[in-house]
């Protein structure tokens, strides 16, 4: 079984780790609506995707 002959640093762990950061989901606007959504999903403020209606939202 392999096992390290070293201690690996704080430095070269983080190097190695260096990509496995968080990335904020991209958004674009609802073409309806305007408000920010995720591509390729439906709408959370109007429930519309592609101009036909997916959710009921109610009224505030």
């Amino acid at each position: 079984m392999a096992v390290p002959k070293r201690k690996v640093s704080r430095s070269r762990r983080g190097k190695r780790r260096a990509h496995q950061h968080l990335v904020l989901p991209s958004l674009s606007p609802c073409p309806r609506c305007r408000s920010p959504k995720r591509p390729h999903r439906v709408c959370p403020n109007c429930g519309y995707y592609k101009n036909k209606s997916f959710l009921k939202v109610e009224e505030k």
